[in-house]
Parts: C-alpha cells; structure tokens; sequence
C-alpha cells in the first residue's frame, strides 16, 4: 500500500539533540521537528507543546502514498532536530531522513503482519502493517517514547516534553477506552474496507478486517472482488467501507453486488477536513457502531 512515498507516521527525532551538532532552531530558539504524516504530526504538536516548532511534511489533503519530496523538503528533514515517522510507509521519507536524529514510531510499539491480499504492483517496504496510529493504546506508547526523545533532545524543556506525553497518553488511553466499550456488544465483527489500514485497529478491538486490497491505488483483480464478494455475503455485511482520498468505485461496485451500503472509515493519513485525530477517531467509532449494529 506504499505507492510512491508515504511518510506515514514519522516524527523522526534527534536522539543526539537540538542544537548540538546537527539539529536546526527555529527563529525563535526552539529545536524543529519534522513529521511525517498527519497522526504523527497531531502527536508531535500535543507532546513538543510550545518548546519545540513542528513541521508536518505532508500537506492536508494530499494522498500520503503519492508523496514525493522536493528539494524543499529534503532540506527540512536534514535541518530537523528530529524527524517522526513510520518506516515502510514513504520510501522518499525512509531514504531522506538521517538515521541519528529519526524517531520510528514503529519501533515504540508490537507491530502486527502486513495485510495476506497484495495484488501484482502493491509496494511492501517493510513485512509489518504501518497502520499503527489506528490503535489508541498503540499510539500512547508512541507519545511516552516521543517525550522521552524530546527531552533528550532538548533538556532544558525535558520535564515540559514529558509532562505532556503523559497527558497525551492518557488521552490517548482514554479513547482506547471509548473503543472497548463501544465495540464491545456487536451483531458482527466483520468490517470490509477499501484498503487493509485497519489492521491495528481490528486487532485491538477484536474485529475481523476484510480489505478490498492492500495498496488503495492498486485496482483490484476480478477475482479479489468476487473472493470480498463471497465473504461479505457469507459474514453477512451490510457496509462497504471506503476513505475521503480514494476513489468510492470499486466499493460503490461490491456494495451494490452484495446489497449493501457504503460508509466511510479515515485512515487518517491526511488532516481530516474538520477536528483533528481524536475526532476524526471517534467519527471512525460511530460509523462502526453503526455498521457493525453495536449496543
């Protein structure tokens, strides 16, 4: 699912610091981070506060995947005091980014298998599932980690990075929480998405993933959608999920073949249009309960 370069998670982040031998300050003194997708970049403001400036790599509204870097850009990642990001997500962002000052965030966390259904052409960077901000409970270890970079990084801000963390990991910990519950008592279990980005997020919450595919950008083959055909029916599925940046074709096609309707599940790999990641996830919730005929 990695088409051209995803930058999906990354707040790559200086364990040698800002300030001293190779990470860049902003104008006003503070040490700059560079994140590489929206998640990562909504983590990185709550926990860098107002200590350190965040830059986000990926433009709102742009399809991760597509992501190529500019001279720009590549600038940006070799100035950042700390770059945050998920490798395997953006091959650009993995070959830009310097190993010394980078934070994987898939290094903070159990990641789980890649997705079982490539198709001829899918991209695999890396043999896990990227996907990892759509685990609350994940990306809470993401967020303690990260203020324990910063405040390697930047010591004379430490007890602010981690004072911080700690607040975005319970909140963090209390959405997970909100998942438990509400997905909890459900007629089924079974969610079918357009692209397999919601491994993370079934797998914590005990939900079964059927993905149309696992690259959003690669169509899938006849015999993909008649296999997600026979299934959806058998599971009884009465929701096709599609995403804001992908095309609904091929969802609006199997959901009319097996008399369904479609939905919508953010992956939250961009900024979504309004709110921000918490809502954005707690919109995933709703759409969920509903789909899924959860009390």
């Amino acid at each position: 699912m990695l088409a051209v370069s995803l930058l999906t998670g990354a707040i790559l982040l200086s364990a040698g610091a800002c300030g001293a031998g190779g990470g860049e300050t902003s104008a006003g003194g503070r040490p700059e981070v560079v994140a590489a997708i929206y998640p990562l970049q909504w983590l990185s403001e709550q926990v860098a506060g107002p200590d350190a400036k965040v830059i986000g790599l990926t433009a709102p509204g742009v399809e991760p995947h597509d992501l190529e870097l500019g001279a720009y850009q590549v600038a940006e990642l070799d100035d950042a005091a700390l770059t945050v990001y998920v490798k395997g997500v953006q091959p650009a962002v993995d070959e830009a980014v310097t190993e010394d000052r980078a934070f994987d965030a898939a290094t903070a966390v159990k990641t789980i298998p890649a997705g079982e259904h490539a198709e001829e052409g899918d991209e695999h960077e890396v043999s896990y599932d990227p996907h990892l901000w759509l685990d609350p409970s994940r990306l809470a270890a993401v967020a303690t980690a990260l203020g324990d970079r910063l405040a390697a990084a930047d010591p004379a801000h430490a007890q602010g990075y981690r004072e911080r963390a700690a607040r975005t990991a319970a909140e963090l910990r209390a959405l997970d929480q909100e998942f438990a519950k509400g997905l909890e008592n459900c007629a089924s279990r079974t969610v079918v998405t357009a692209h397999e980005a919601f491994g993370y997020l079934a797998d914590r919450y005990r939900l079964k993933q059927i993905g149309i595919t696992l690259d959003p950008e690669t169509e899938p083959s006849p015999a993909r959608i008649d296999e997600v055909a026979r299934l959806a029916r058998a599971e009884k599925v009465n929701t096709i999920f599609t995403e804001s940046l992908v095309s609904p074709k091929v969802a609006e096609v199997l959901a009319k073949e097996v008399g369904a309707k479609t939905g919508v599940l953010d992956p939250l790999e961009t900024r979504p249009g309004g709110g921000d990641y918490l809502s954005a996830m707690r919109a995933n919730l709703t759409a969920l309960r509903s789909a899924l005929g959860c009390t």
